[in-house]
């Protein structure tokens, strides 16, 4: 008893209010950049698919610009740069909502453009035979098909944008990590709240994965 009595009045518990505040931040931010998103990706998936050059190259440079930099210099170039450059001030929040957006739309581009591109040219053929327009043969029979591919690589990229909010401390959002550091700033207790704080994130990417591994498999056994 005495034992439960010293570990439930610990730095351990006492830091749960605070990372709990901050995963309510964590979780709001990284599910409103990924609605976002996923329609600029599908929008840049779609587009690096496409057969005019005009409609590609804007996509690409998009894609291989963002995959090619640090999420850490995006952050600070969109809090702290467009800022500065266009003389808007935007918040730690929004500017947070746009870097996951941007940079998981990039990723979710590539998701789109392997997903569409795996469904063979015959189901295209089908479609002309039939006499669906080049949209009609998307909306109905490739991007159906495709949607269900990319399910698997949503839910991770969904757990790696995630993790990646940690960085948002940086321009203090209140997220999980930032919240840590208030916490043994005031108390000199580290070790203590950066333990809990990995356990927070493990609570939620553990059972994701499982879940996607699990959805994976059963997506596999129905094609």
């Amino acid at each position: 008893m005495p034992a439960q009595a010293a570990f439930m009045s610990s730095h351990y518990v006492e830091v749960l209010p605070y990372l709990l505040r901050g995963l309510g931040w964590t979780l709001g931010i990284t599910l409103a950049g990924l609605a976002i998103g996923f329609w600029l990706g599908a929008a840049a998936g779609l587009a690096r698919t496409s057969g005019s050059r005009a409609v590609r190259a804007p996509a690409t440079v998009y894609v291989e610009v963002i995959r090619g930099t640090p999420m850490l210099a995006q952050i600070l170039f969109i809090y702290f740069g467009l800022s500065d450059l266009l003389g808007l001030n935007i918040d730690n929040v929004t500017a947070a909502i746009i870097a996951v957006a941007i940079n998981a739309g990039a990723y979710i581009a590539e998701i789109v453009r392997g997903a569409v591109e795996s469904i063979g040219s015959d189901q295209r053929d089908a479609g002309r035979a039939l006499g669906f327009s080049r949209v009609q043969i998307m909306r109905r029979i490739i991007w159906p098909q495709a949607f269900r591919r990319m399910i698997p690589p949503l839910g991770n990229q969904f757990v790696i944008s995630l993790k990646d909010t940690s960085l948002f401390s940086v321009i203090a959002v209140g997220e999980i990590i930032y919240q840590a550091r208030q916490y043994y700033s005031a108390t000199f207790s580290a070790f203590e709240a950066l333990a809990m704080a990995c356990v927070i994130y493990l609570m939620i990417t553990i059972p994701a994965s499982v879940f996607l591994r699990r959805l994976e498999r059963r997506l596999d056994y129905g094609a």
